[in-house]
């Protein structure tokens, strides 16, 4: 069987993002938010979906896609038999008035590059996730489309009439396109598109020069910092896990999640990357969103999952749609909102730890946030011994997670950090207290037959996220013990190419078929830390292979032919390449300069 990637790209901005393929169509965008209906949804239903595609006249030969450099700027380069054209794609992003200015456009450039190509716009936005067809009109200088309560606005240098029409036309010239969400243009089509791509390219240049990234694997480092930073919704400072819905883990799995909303879990491991290359601005956001987060819900329990503005409940239901593949099952929200997970309240303390041991974040931390870090520790104190689903999200169980148990004793390790900074001997007892029963609950976890950490107490089974008992030291990394687990892990749940499942039990859905991607990351990092040098760094380019051609990393991986399955870009495996490069050349004499 052929390998399966996902030919396209993400561009975003902070507010929204777009997915655009190596045939110049945007097949995924959502306005005006990540969690909001989509206006062009191909990605899930070719018929039903819409899309603003350019199209050529004549058959295509081949295509290619590139990130301008250090950039979240796209091109795609397109090869017929007529001739040839450049798409530039780029949702706007500049400072100005001294903040960062995040607009509801995208922008598009055609460029014809040889010959004499003929290209189409087709433009067919949707509404209520595909069942609504846009009413396109002529409104002067641009074509407007009413969608029910939304309406979006496509400006362009080229004929309306031949948009409107979607007939074909000859690229002789740079034409462009301005979609913009229900926001009027005012200034010449042209010369703003060209100011907005050349601000937009030098916002992203000064970004990247902004973080701490050493020489090593610094290109990937990159690009996934770059992806990372597009999962922010700047307005809140909320992190999403993926800016798309319903893409299948496996073919026919029936595991197809919307990932548009912000797992406290995933942002507490997308802060740590990030904080890693010197970017504090997310971390800082994300403290006033959790503590927002946080005084909702009270005395209550905080939830592993919430909307880009906080709300706490994501009902979960099925929409009328193809899906992507014809897969079917498109859903919309997500029912881990109601879920038990307790392992988030130790990951929001280590999220904020920096904010109270790194002096260059002294001036941000105030009382209110101790308040919070006091109150987490107190729902620690009362869920240790408790039940939960876990970061797996088990739908049908609760178990003793040892997963769980170690985020207790990192939070609580944490917690005593934060209190030592504060002088708060209270908080230092109370912390230290939390550490040992925590450490008890993951001890509890330990099999001698195995010679490992099983999933939880009396099982047998193993669960790829305690390799973090190592890279977390938990385990002394030099220990035999170490070893051993990671040996055992590797033993009982590695496949092919390098790869690891989470688990091998069946779960609410069977036994999953695919590997997670992250998992085999967190091998790299386990075997970085206990001084296997060689070994991290021959599995770690082994996973390299694994992207796609602009090099973005699916959630799931296919060990038979390495295709790439699951929502896209995922956060969680581009955090697993970062974390990995840098444990890697911690240990290593890389030079950081030619």
């Amino acid at each position: 069987m052929a390998r399966h990637d996902y030919r396209m790209g993400l561009v975003g901005n902070c507010a929204f993002a777009a997915h655009v393929d190596d045939e110049a169509r945007v097949v995924w965008l959502c306005w005006p938010r990540f969690d909001s209906d989509f206006v062009f949804g191909a990605l899930l239903d070719r018929e039903r979906g819409g899309e603003l595609s350019v199209l050529p006249a004549a058959t295509v030969e081949r295509t290619t896609q590139a990130y301008v450099r250090n950039t979240n700027v796209l091109t795609t380069e397109v090869v017929t038999s007529e001739g040839s054209y450049r798409v530039t794609d780029c949702a706007p992003r500049y400072v100005e008035f001294g903040r960062a200015q995040k607009p509801l456009w995208l922008v598009r450039k055609l460029e014809p590059l040889e010959g004499t190509p003929r290209v189409r716009v087709r433009c067919r936005p949707r509404g209520d996730y595909g069942r609504l067809a846009a009413r396109a009109t002529f409104a002067g200088d641009h074509l407007r489309y009413e969608l029910g309560d939304r309406r979006v606005l496509l400006y362009g240098t080229m004929s309306s009439s031949h948009v409107l029409g979607e007939q074909a036309f000859v690229l002789s010239r740079p034409e462009y396109l301005l979609l913009t969400y229900d926001l009027p243009l005012e200034s010449p089509v042209a010369s703003t598109c060209e100011e907005l791509l050349a601000r937009t390219i030098a916002y992203w240049h000064a970004w990247v020069r902004g973080c701490a990234i050493g020489r090593f694997y610094q290109e990937e480092v990159i690009r996934s910092a770059l992806v990372l930073k597009l999962h922010q919704f700047e307005d809140t400072g909320a992190i999403i896990a993926a800016a798309t819905t319903s893409l299948p883990e496996a073919p026919g799995s029936g595991r197809t999640w919307d990932y548009r909303y912000c797992w406290l879990r995933d942002a507490y491991y997308t802060l740590s990357a990030l904080s890693r290359i010197g970017q504090f601005e997310e971390m800082l956001s994300f403290a006033n969103f959790i503590e927002n987060v946080a005084a909702s819900v009270g005395r209550g329990r905080l939830p592993p999952v919430v909307a880009i503005d906080g709300t706490l409940e994501l009902p979960e239901r099925f929409v009328e749609l193809a899906g992507y593949d014809g897969a079917g099952q498109v859903r919309v929200g997500n029912a881990a909102f109601s879920h038990v997970q307790h392992d988030v309240y130790g990951q929001v303390i280590n999220a904020l730890l920096q904010l109270y041991v790194d002096e260059r974040l002294a001036p941000s931390r105030h009382t209110g946030r101790e308040r919070l870090i006091r109150e987490l520790l107190e729902r620690i104190d009362k869920t240790l011994d408790e039940p939960d689903n876990s970061l797996w999200e088990l739908r049908g169980r609760n178990l003793h997670h040892g997963y769980t148990a170690l985020f207790h004793w990192v939070g609580a390790k944490a917690a005593a950090k934060i209190a030592r900074s504060l002088d708060d001997k209270e908080l230092v007892r109370f912390a230290a207290k939390l550490t040992t029963r925590a450490a008890r609950r993951v001890e509890a976890c330990y099999d001698p037959a195995l010679a490992a950490y099983a999933q939880e107490p009396g099982s047998s089974a193993m669960d790829a996220s305690l390799l973090q008992l190592v890279s977390l030291h938990f385990l002394d990394p030099a220990s035999a013990r170490a070893a051993a687990h990671v040996a055992a892990t590797k033993s009982d749940l590695a496949t092919k190419g390098g790869l690891l499942l989470r688990y091998r039990s069946a779960d609410d859905f069977g036994v999953p078929a695919n590997s997670f991607l992250v998992c085999a990351f967190w091998h790299v990092e386990a075997l970085a830390v206990m001084g296997k040098i060689d070994d991290a760094l021959e599995l770690f380019e082994t996973l390299l292979k694994y992207q796609n051609h602009l090099g973005l990393l699916s959630e799931h991986v296919d060990a038979e032919t390495g295709s790439q399955w699951g929502n896209f870009p995922q956060t969680y495996s581009h955090v697993g390449l970062m974390n990995s490069v840098m444990r890697i050349a911690s240990r290593i004499d890389y030079p950081e300069f030619f």
